[in-house]
């Protein structure tokens, strides 16, 4: 439809548009029908019977962020008014 008539129909409610998807999937190089779990880590046993290469490995996402470090420690002033704290909350 030329773009007058086609804008005109939408204007009336006659006309909708829809945009379809449609996707090709094909067999990639790695297709297996069998499920393998990929390794995560690398163990001495692999390396001394030379398993590792043969199996595959998950790669290693670099930017993700490592555990948070623990807190840090009580000053010892700190830790002696919690202990006293203790004691008082057991007495009374």
């Amino acid at each position: 439809l030329p773009e007058r008539d086609r804008t005109e129909l939408k204007r009336r409610k006659l006309l909708l548009e829809v945009t379809l998807k449609s996707y090709w999937i094909r067999k990639g190089s790695a297709f297996s029908t069998a499920l393998t779990r990929q390794e995560t880590e690398l163990t001495p046993e692999m390396i001394a019977t030379g398993s590792w290469r043969q199996l595959p490995f998950k790669p290693y996402n670099f930017l993700a962020l490592g555990l948070p470090p623990a807190c840090g420690h009580l000053h010892p002033l700190l830790k002696v008014r919690s202990q006293l704290r203790q004691i008082f909350l057991e007495m009374g």
